[in-house]
This record gives structure tokens, C-alpha cells and sequence, in this order.
């Protein structure tokens, strides 16, 4: 029987947080059509389901993922979403916020991956890498976009340059991973993170992200318009009002998304 989105990536809903786990255990993970078609239509729930403030990306069995299915690429696969990319995130990533939950490995394009998320929540003593060049590839899904905005450069480049991994303790280290946890436990620190931000205004966390993604394109001068672009109507909102409340009331807001 061949291997569909619903069985390849799972999704499951805690409250307003959407969690979505790549389901290919014994392919160690691994990205086929399946897998970046199942993400894609789940990034594609997160940003379009109002009742839900951000996600969770995670594998299942004990590893992240190890990049791209070399044996269904072999045999004619693709493994990019229509519109997302490599992945079904890799180029066009949630507008929410997004956590990658990683244990064990995160490689080639399984990291490209979680670089494709805000944060990264990583188990102690997981392997993080891009090891393309061993094999003449290139890491062409986001790597060298992301790695060197997330580390020195000189860091970037000698992970990319060696095909090396780092520990995930080094990556801590060095402020690409958010937390650490202990092994098996990923997710669940994950969800402790994204409690700690689900908790937040929806239509805030939506503007701050895409004001720190945008931003980078922007001049000095520039910024302050183009901010209030996508703060002023955050500002002018409902739920700006019902926080200010909340806070002079004493008790927790409830948001309404408008």
C-alpha cells in the first residue's frame, strides 16, 4: 500500500498549540513526497486555523530527521510541497511561530528543516549537521541562508565546509539551540516553550515574527514605518484592549484573535 500524508505526518492539537510529527520511524525519518506534502498541508492548518497560535515540528521514534529520501528520489519522488519547498517548509515557513522538537538527529535536510523553525528544543547528546559535501551535494534547502544568521560565521562555515556535526550541547552553546532536554524528552520541553508563548496574545505573536523576519531587509530608517505597518493594526485590535484590561483588572485575558 503506498504511504500517504495522513500516515507520514501526524497532527495533534493541545489546546492552541499544533503539533506536528514526521511519522517515518524506520526511514529514519526521512523527507518523501508524503512527508513534505503532510508538513506543508499542516503549516497550511497552523497559519489558516484562528484557534491556533502556534506549532510543534517533531519525529517520531526517537530521531528528527535525516534529510531527504534518497531511495524515493532515486525512483523518481520529489520531496517539495508546490509552494513551501523542500519539506513543505524549507521556503515559505509558518507565519506563526513554529518550534522544532529534536531527538537524536537532525541532518542534511532534516536540519534544513528545524532551521526553518523559530526555536529549536534539542535532546542532549543529539547530532546536528549538514554533511552534503561528503557526498558532492550542496545543502540546498536553507542551510547557508539560515546557519549563518543563527551562528558566527566562521562557525557556519566550518559546519558546511567539513560536513561535521556538532553536539547539540555545542549548539546550545552557541545559541543555536533555544533548550536543551533531556533524551526522550524533547517534545515535552517544547511544550513547556511553546506554553510559555501560547499563553501571549495571538495577533501579537504573529506581528513580532514577522516583524523579525522582515527586518532584516529593512534600513534603520525604514524600520519604524514598516513596523508600525504591521503593529498598528495589532495595536488598534480588540485584544490590544483586552489585555490592557486584564492587567488593570488583575486577571488573565482572554483573547479573541480580532
Amino acid at each position: 500500500m503506498s504511504e500517504t500524508t495522513e500516515s507520514a505526518v501526524l497532527t495533534e492539537r493541545r489546546d492552541n498549540i499544533l503539533i506536528i510529527t514526521i511519522n517515518r520511524p524506520d526511514k529514519r525519518n526521512a523527507v518523501n513526497k508524503a512527508v513534505a506534502d503532510g508538513i506543508g498541508d499542516a503549516v497550511e492548518l497552523l497559519d489558516s486555523d484562528d484557534s491556533l497560535s502556534l506549532g510543534i515540528l517533531t519525529g517520531a521514534g526517537g530521531g528528527f530527521c535525516a534529510g531527504m529520501d534518497l531511495k524515493g528520489f532515486a525512483s523518481g519522488e520529489t520531496p517539495w510541497h508546490p509552494t513551501r519547498g523542500f519539506g513543505g517548509i524549507v521556503q515559505k515557513p509558518p507565519l506563526k511561530p513554529m518550534i522544532a522538537a529534536v531527538e537524536g538527529f537532525a541532518v542534511a535536510g532534516g536540519l534544513e528543516i528545524s532551521l526553518a523553525c523559530d526555536m529549536l528544543v534539542v535532546a542532549k547528546g543529539a547530532k546536528l549537521g549538514i554533511p552534503e559535501v561528503k557526498r558532492s551535494l550542496v545543502a540546498a534547502g536553507g542551510a547557508l541562508l539560515r546557519l549563518p544568521r543563527k551562528l558566527p560565521l566562521n562557525v557556519a562555515t566550518e559546519m558546511a565546509l567539513t560536513g561535521d556535526t556538532i553536539s547539540a550541547e555545542r549548539g546550545y552553546e552557541m545559541g543555536l539551540v533555544n533548550r536543551l532536554a533531556e533524551p526522550g524528552s524533547a517534545l515535552d520541553a517544547a511544550l513547556e516553550l511553546a506554553g510559555q508563548i501560547a499563553c501571549n496574545g495571538p495577533l501579537a505573536l504573529t506581528a513580532t515574527k514577522q516583524i523579525l523576519e522582515a527586518q532584516r531587509a529593512w534600513t534603520d530608517e525604514e524600520f519604524w514605518e514598516k513596523q508600525m505597518e504591521i503593529a498598528g493594526p495589532v495595536f488598534g485590535s480588540e485584544d490590544a484592549q483586552e489585555g490592557a484590561v486584564a492587567f488593570t483588572e488583575k486577571r488573565e485575558p482572554v483573547w479573541k484573535g480580532r
